[in-house]
């Protein structure tokens, strides 16, 4: 079944939002029940990979459950949807992020309105957004190609794993890296580093996408098989 754009974009903005009040909210708590950075980090990365999983589940059906810019311009290069689809996702998923955010600042009664104050800057954190965008939309795309009904469970259970290999803790995404620039909490990134964290979000995904339509191909004799048929 092909639902309708609104439908599609408000499924993307809700899914964005609650994935974002996840990330935010898991944090708020996280720093609030210990003063253990690890084990702060831990409950911020549990319930965001489960969140995924459950996001991806009931949604994907919906709109495709990108919930990332990256996500969405990958299935723009590779022509599944139109341009102006795909700008419109982006700005659903930021508008959704944004409110994401101030949701889980009301729940906690804090102020609604922040700038976050944390750096998060430097060769190390560019890198690390790099490869952990670029392994999200492999898993995606590898997913798609060989395991589409376990998607929730791959996306889910990679950024579980990426928040501790990589140095950033795997943003991966624009619209949540625009999104925590809005909170002055565990979860945020100084305003002033996001367009880094976007930018190398962009081209680990483009890496991806141009590995993966090589690796993942159809053998060629299949294809000449199939023709045959």
């Amino acid at each position: 079944m092909a639902f309708d754009l609104p439908r599609r974009l408000m499924a993307e903005a809700l899914g964005t939002g609650i994935l974002v009040a996840t990330v935010v909210g898991s944090g708020i708590m996280a720093q609030r029940l210990t003063d253990d950075t690890a084990l702060a980090l831990l409950g911020n990365t549990l319930p965001t990979g489960a969140i995924l999983v459950v996001l991806i589940a009931i949604l994907g059906p919906l709109s495709g459950a990108h919930f990332n810019p990256v996500v969405t311009l990958a299935f723009a290069l590779r022509r599944d949807m139109a341009a102006s689809v795909a700008l419109a996702y982006a700005a659903a998923q930021i508008a959704g992020g944004i409110a994401g955010t101030l949701l889980a600042h009301v729940m906690f009664y804090l102020p609604i309105w922040q700038a976050a104050q944390t750096v998060r800057t430097g060769s190390g954190q560019w890198l690390a957004e790099a490869v952990a965008a670029f392994g999200l939309v492999f898993t995606i795309l590898a997913g798609l190609r060989f395991r589409s009904d376990a998607i929730p469970w791959l996306v889910g259970l990679y950024i579980t794993a990426a928040y501790w290999f990589t140095a950033s803790t795997s943003f991966a995404n624009p619209a949540v890296a625009i999104a925590r620039a809005f909170t002055d909490t565990f979860s945020g990134i100084r305003p002033v580093d996001v367009p880094g964290f976007i930018l190398a979000e962009f081209l680990g995904a483009v890496l991806a996408l141009a590995l993966a339509g090589w690796l993942l191909a159809e053998p060629k004799s299949i294809r000449q098989m199939k023709a045959a048929e």
